[in-house]
């Protein structure tokens, strides 16, 4: 692979086993970040942008599995499902931000001594210098009183301060690759705002590249360069983000797109896609989107479409993606959400 390349990933599946079962989480997802850049993964829930996050940690749950797919960090191939191969790289080289900070917290250890742990393990330091650069890192994520707060423990800090903590924990060591899965949860827009900010400094003075999993597509569109729209474990659409948000060429995208709020245009009545995304236990034919697509016809519900170039950059996984592009079916997929 280039040396651009922080995050190189080739048709990664990902499964659960329940009882005799064999559930499909992901499908066949390709994806690269070069250094120093944001991609992002969004989607609706359980479309599978978490589990895939979790996999190239290699933290998915005792049930999950990756079956099949390549992973390459900065050129080298790696297996993550080999922990003496991710061990090395975890933390040092790769972090992670999790969705759910107070469950990623040890309750039982004030997150001062998390923080310094961090330094004490990977970079030797004594542990009244880890403690200094704990409370440092607070007070770099914008933590009140970093010297106080560093003596309590998570429970006793707001959902927005513990995901502060959190992110301080990924940054703490300068990684090359951050996957953040929903960064800025529990966060007021001005501290949104400055965490993003922190992620694309340090891309900037490192190379690091970020892959930012989330649904936010206000996020997305202020600090992604790429992204993959995600459904049912499968890539509907990829490309340059301004591109898809000026002109979609999935029926999916568009619907994301329709049912965000807008704050310019006077009063707006949201449009949600209608039905809901498929269960892991029912398994779909052809299109896994083609249940609620507007679109859809018997070659959607039979044929699984193929990702096909819509422009340059540009692919989407729909048998109409061209009309699509070119909003042949604008009027269609509009009154569909209505």
């Amino acid at each position: 692979m280039e040396e651009t390349t922080a995050l190189d990933v080739e048709q990664l599946h990902i499964a659960y086993r329940r009882g005799g079962e064999v559930l499909e989480a992901v499908q066949n997802v390709s994806f690269h970040v070069g250094r120093g850049e944001t991609v992002a993964l969004v989607g609706e829930s359980g479309s599978g942008k978490s589990t895939i996050g979790l996999a190239l940690m290699g933290l998915l749950p005792e049930a999950g599995k990756v079956t099949h797919g390549t992973v390459r960090f900065q050129g080298k191939k790696i297996d993550v499902t080999s922990e003496a191969d991710l061990a090395p790289l975890r933390g040092r080289q790769m972090s992670m931000v999790f969705q759910d900070p107070l469950t990623s917290l040890n309750p039982v250890l004030k997150v001062g001594k998390q923080l310094a742990e961090l330094f004490v393990f990977h970079q030797k330091l004594n542990r009244r210098e880890a403690w200094r650069k704990a409370v440092d890192l607070l007070r770099t994520v914008r933590i009140p009183d970093p010297e106080r707060r560093a003596r309590q423990y998570p429970q006793q800090l707001s959902g927005g301060m513990r995901q502060r903590v959190v992110i301080a924990m990924a940054l703490a060591l300068g990684p090359r690759m951050v996957i953040a899965d929903e960064p800025t949860t529990a966060l007021d827009v001005t501290v949104q705002a400055y965490i993003m900010d922190m992620l694309e400094d340090l891309a900037e003075k490192t190379g690091a590249g970020t892959l930012l999993i989330t649904h936010d597509l206000g996020v997305v569109a202020s600090y992604a360069r790429r992204v993959y729209i995600l459904y049912a474990g499968s890539v509907m659409e990829r490309g340059p983000i301004r591109a898809i948000y000026d002109r979609p060429a999935h029926p999916y995208t568009v619907g994301l797109l329709q049912s965000v709020p807008r704050v310019t245009g006077g009063q707006q009545e949201l449009q949600p896609i209608p039905g809901s995304p498929p269960s892991l236990t029912e398994p779909i034919s052809g299109c896994p989107f083609n249940p609620r697509c507007p679109l859809a016809t018997d070659l959607c519900r039979e044929v699984s479409p193929p990702m096909v170039p819509v422009d340059a950059g540009r692919e989407s996984a729909c048998h109409y993606a061209k009309e699509v592009f070119e909003g042949v079916h604008e009027s269609k997929l509009r009154s569909s959400s209505n």
